[in-house]
């Protein structure tokens, strides 16, 4: 399946019925008064975020989405059916924005969160409702108001807790492979991964752990160069970012600085993520000379971990490392949690 990761598309809430003209018609009733029922309303188009889905796939094959319309009032005061709600269901981390004017409306980050995407139209008045002392036999209603309409533009932003980002052929996908079961495609070319890749770490005892292999970015991916650049936005929610590094290049650490440099183009606010440079490729490069870039690395107080991917060697600590890094995550956000809602509990007593 293609992963598809933006859209544009087009909502509208149903049409709100018409109200009735209608009048009473009884045996022994020569002039019944009015009784020409309501429209009903028309249905809301609602934007459902859910973890089933990974993929804004089903937008290549529909765009137009419409909510059923009220149902028309009728005589003897029955009013029309409201009309349906139409759910649109996408994946947790969508982002929803207008089209026209670019502004976010709505950001979708939590499994069953909603938002109302256009309001359905408000139903017509049956006749009964317009009846006075100076017109006993009203013989109008009003239309039922048309639904909202509009076009909207939706973003998915990743909700991975690791992110892998490195140049082309840094070995991020054989990394992914090791680090937890999935199966990416692997070659010696630029640019092997053409979509995000997605992995999940787990160790015994501990969480599983959601890891997005970022495809390939180069120098001045925030303008637009390359591949890199429609997936940065994947990056913005990760809360370890592994930054992988070919040592068995020359220019291994230029390359370091140059990805380094279009991460904070991109996001100021991603320099002070928590991060791990992954020296892979150590079996290309003799054993002392390892130790001396890793040592290189850690003079600007950077975390480092020399690996293989191809052999394994490194894994098992790195995976160690990132598992310890993302519980004591988890350990502060439950005790910052808990000191919000204890402040809370005093502010109501």
């Amino acid at each position: 399946m293609a992963f598809v990761d933006c859209a544009r598309f087009y909502v509208k809430g149903g049409d709100g019925g018409n109200g009735c003209v209608s009048f009473r018609r009884e045996k022994y009733v020569p002039k019944g008064g009015p009784n020409g029922g309501d429209g009903g309303a028309g249905g809301g188009v609602i934007v459902r975020a859910t973890d089933r889905l990974q993929s804004l796939i089903d937008f290549k094959f529909r765009s137009h989405f419409k909510a059923e319309r009220g149902g028309h009032g009728q005589g003897k005061d029955r009013h029309g059916a409201n009309g349906a709600d139409l759910v649109i269901e996408v994946p947790t981390g969508s982002v929803i924005m207008d089209d026209e004017s670019g502004d976010v409306l709505v950001d979708l980050s939590e499994d069953g969160q909603q938002y109302l995407a256009a309001v359905g139209g408000k139903g017509g008045l049956g006749n009964s409702h317009f009846a006075s002392g100076s017109n006993r036999t009203p013989r109008f209603a009003t239309d039922g108001r048309p639904g909202e309409e509009r076009w909207l533009r939706i973003e998915l932003k990743l909700l991975a807790d690791i992110g892998l980002v490195g140049l082309p052929n840094a070995g991020k996908s054989s990394l992914l492979s090791q680090l937890s079961a999935a199966h990416p495609k692997i070659g010696d070319y630029p640019f092997t991964t053409l979509e995000p890749q997605l992995g999940v770490l787990k160790e015994k005892f501990s969480d599983g752990y959601i890891i997005a292999d970022i495809p390939g970015l180069i120098e001045n991916a925030h303008k637009g160069v390359g591949l890199g650049h429609a997936f940065l936005k994947h990056i913005e929610r990760t809360s370890i970012v592994l930054h992988v590094v070919d040592m068995s290049e020359d220019g291994h650490r230029h390359n370091y600085e140059i990805l380094e440099n279009e991460l904070v183009k991109y996001k100021q606010d991603l320099k002070d993520r928590v991060k791990i440079v992954v020296l892979n490729k150590s079996d290309l490069v003799d054993s002392e000379m390892v130790s001396e870039i890793q040592e290189d690395y850690r003079k600007g107080s950077i975390e480092v971990a020399a690996v293989s991917a191809l052999t394994g060697e490194g894994i098992a600590e790195l995976r160690s490392r990132i598992v310890a890094i993302m519980e004591e995550m988890q350990y502060r956000k439950r005790l910052e949690e808990r000191a919000d809602r204890e402040e809370g509990e005093a502010d109501d007593v």
